[in-house]
Order: C-alpha cells, then sequence, then structure tokens
C-alpha cells in the first residue's frame, strides 16, 4: 500500500504509464459515493492471457477463461452478442471493428481506494514507475470534423414511423440511436479521455484500450454488478439538461422528478430489468431499492433506478450477465421486438456502443457499466465515432428527442472541438 502526495497527478501518470501497453484499462469513479464500487479507481496494464471472441459461444468461452485463470479480468461486451442469445442479426456497416466480446487478465494491477494506491497484480516497484513517470507535454489537439449519420429530417421521420409501431402495439418503447462520425480523424486517445473526463465526470468513466482500438468513456450507467451473492442494476431513463443559474437548475431538477413522461421511460424499463433478474435470482428476492431516484452530472439530470437480486446459486455468475444482456435501458420493451425494430431503423452497427465494459475479480464479483456518452476510435483506419439515443414511447415529440440528442452529445461535441 502506498499514498501518493497528489493523487490527480498520480491518476495522470498512472493512465500515461499504463496506455505504453497494446491493452489497458482504466476504470474510474470520479469520487462520486457509490455503495458498490469496491475501489475509487483501478488501472490494468498488460496482457497475460488474452481471450477474443465473436458471437455464437463467447459466454460460455468466457466461462471457461475465468475458471482457467481464477485471477482478474477485465474486458467487454458487444451489443451484437445479442444475436447469440436471440435470433437476431447486424447488418449495419460498422466502421470500428471491436470483437464482440474480449477479455484479458491483466499483467499489472493497481487499486486506488480511500487515498492509498495497491498492487493487486504485478510487482510492488511499479507505483515507483509511475510516481516518477514524465508526463509528456500536451500537443494541441485539432478540431475534428463530425458528421451525422442522419439528418434532423431523417431521424425525425424514423422516430415517426417507429411511434406507429407503438401505436400498432408492437412494442411499448425503443431506444433509437444516431451516429456521429468522422474519418481521417487524428486524436490523441489519453488527451481526448483526460479532456472528456474533465469536462463530464461520471462515476463509471473508463479507458480502454485494446491494441488499436479505444473506448473513451463518460458514461454515467451501470448496467450490473455483482457484491457477494448479491445483483444490482441501476438503469438510467429520463434526462434534463442543467441550468448554470442555481433556482433553474433545482426547478429542472424538480421538473424531471415529477415528469410522467419520463417516469413512464423509467418504469417500463424498471419492469424489464426485474425481469431479466427473474431469470437469475432466488426466488422472491427481486426488489427495486430505489424508483426514480434523480441524480445531477455537470452537463444534465439524469433519473435512475436501482433493482436487486439474491443470485440463485444454481446460476452462474456469467449467466446472470447473459440473462441481462443487452440492457434494457438500450434495447426497449418487449425486448427482442424492440431489437429487431433497432436493426430495421438505425443505420450503423453499434458494436461496442450501448455494450458494456468492466471487471471481473477472482471471486465472481463483477462490475459493468453501459458503453453510452463514449467516443470509440479505431486509431489504424482513423475511424471515430460516438452514438446518442433516446427512449421513444407513445408520448415522444421527435423534434424534442432529437434536442435531447444533441445535449446528450454536447460534452464530446466541446471536447472534439465540434
Amino acid at each position: 500500500m502506498k499514498t501518493p502526495q497528489n493523487i490527480s497527478d498520480f491518476k495522470q501518470k498512472a493512465l500515461q504509464w499504463a496506455n505504453q501497453f497494446e491493452v489497458c484499462c482504466f476504470l474510474d469513479s470520479n469520487n462520486y459515493k457509490d455503495a458498490y464500487s469496491a475501489y475509487d479507481f483501478i488501472i490494468a496494464a498488460g496482457a497475460n492471457a488474452e481471450l477474443k471472441s465473436g458471437a455464437g459461444n463467447a459466454f460460455d468461452e468466457l466461462k471457461s477463461f475465468h475458471s482457467q485463470h481464477q485471477q482478474w479480468i477485465f474486458g467487454f461486451f458487444s451489443y451484437d452478442l445479442k444475436n447469440e442469445i436471440e435470433d437476431l442479426q447486424s447488418n449495419h456497416p460498422d466502421g470500428l471493428n471491436f470483437a464482440d466480446l474480449y477479455f484479458f487478465v491483466p499483467k499489472h494491477l493497481i487499486a486506488f481506494k480511500d487515498g492509498k494506491a495497491e498492487v493487486l497484480l504485478g510487482n510492488l516497484s511499479v507505483l515507483g514507475e509511475i510516481e516518477s513517470y514524465s508526463i509528456e507535454d500536451k500537443k494541441p489537439s485539432k478540431a475534428i470534423q463530425i458528421s451525422q449519420r442522419l439528418s434532423k429530417d431523417q431521424y425525425i421521420h424514423k422516430v415517426e414511423a417507429l411511434r406507429s409501431h407503438i401505436i400498432k402495439g408492437d412494442i411499448y418503447e425503443v431506444n433509437f440511436c444516431q451516429e456521429f462520425f468522422a474519418e481521417d480523424a487524428e486524436i490523441d486517445p489519453v488527451q481526448t479521455f483526460e479532456a472528456l473526463n474533465q469536462v463530464s465526470p461520471t462515476p463509471f468513466a473508463g479507458y480502454f484500450k485494446i491494441y488499436g482500438n479505444y473506448i473513451l468513456s463518460a458514461t454515467p450507467e451501470r448496467f450490473l454488478c455483482k457484491r457477494g451473492s448479491k445483483l444490482t442494476s441501476q438503469p438510467i431513463k429520463g434526462t434534463a439538461r442543467r441550468s448554470i443559474d442555481q433556482a433553474e437548475d433545482e426547478a429542472i431538477k424538480l421538473q424531471l422528478r415529477n415528469d410522467i413522461k419520463e417516469q413512464a421511460e423509467n418504469v417500463m424499463i424498471v419492469d424489464l430489468v426485474r425481469h431479466d433478474l427473474t431469470k437469475s435470482a432466488v426466488k422472491g428476492s427481486v426488489k427495486v431499492d430505489e424508483l426514480f431516484g434523480i441524480y445531477s452530472f455537470p452537463q444534465v439530470h439524469q433519473m435512475i433506478s436501482t433493482i436487486s437480486c439474491d443470485l440463485n446459486p444454481e446460476v452462474h455468475f456469467i449467466d446472470a450477465i447473459k440473462n441481462a444482456f443487452p440492457m434494457g435501458s438500450m434495447t426497449g420493451a418487449p425486448k427482442v421486438k424492440a431489437m429487431k425494430l433497432i436493426e430495421e431503423y438505425e443505420v450503423t452497427k453499434r458494436g461496442i456502443y450501448s455494450g458494456s465494459f468492466g471487471c471481473i475479480s477472482p471471486n465472481g464479483d463483477f462490475d459493468f457499466n453501459v458503453v453510452i456518452r463514449s467516443i470509440l476510435y479505431n486509431a489504424e483506419s482513423s475511424y471515430l465515432s460516438f452514438q446518442v439515443g433516446g427512449a421513444i414511447t407513445y408520448q415522444s415529440d421527435a423534434v424534442l428527442e432529437y434536442e435531447e440528442c444533441l445535449l446528450k452529445a454536447s460534452a464530446i461535441l466541446k471536447v472534439l472541438g465540434g
């Protein structure tokens, strides 16, 4: 254990140090107090063993990988693993080319809690290496030319078409997303992530480098975590802007808390998550710990609910992840029909967007986020992408939904100079 003199300095050095490796993962709670998080931040660097898999048998391969290594593993689940779980497909263009599933056992693992750094894997000398690491001077970043895959009119037309499916009774709610992208984009991933994390610090932020592929995430959402025998999911549904005027900001927050439309969106997803957890739960143990909690982040207020259950000892913890995947907040209800309509109306493959990344401990505890508010980057092809979306319900106003998308994209656009 070591107590660094300057925590933010240590964090910055640790990320730059980790980025020397072909593979690294940095998970940061940004000092948000959270009853379920084991650490304030954690850094995994270098790979002693790796699993890369396509949809088909990926979850079973992950089970074998974890039991073989019995060690900390870090990785991600792409949204398109839905094709393994249900009879679905993904045929849209994909400029990023992430694997469907990737996990690694780190060579070095440093965890930080209550002002102290601890080496969980690797040599203790690494803390000294990080402390003495010299931070590179920041190069002035060039503004990136961002394009939208859908025009405003196209987006509105598609939302109206999805509302007609709701009116017909095909679905109650669907999460519809659009892509913002840049070709020939040159960014410094660490610098870009640091800028994003500064503009928009969130409790499930993270930096994930897998060779030339990068996830730079300012996500506020937890998909699923396991502590002992307890599973907890915290879906977000309901968004409102912030104001620099304190009185107005409080009024906006109160308005979100009492907004019938936002509550309807949220409760539909709470019901969906309850249903998903039931597949893995001890009978009768699924409960809603908090309904319509309002949490504030730098750009937005969010409505977040918390649902938990006791994991049935006969269900493997990785099957519990599979049973809840993809997360209801990014699909809709009923889930399978919503995912079919997502494939029909969206024009870009989601890939890692609206998937999840995080870590699994040697004893099978885990914590995974939802990949939203995230810049995705393929350094080899110089392709950069981020997607934003929202829940479409019967009450949705297509123009307001479009404006909400831009609000969610605001931090990323600011960082990229758009």
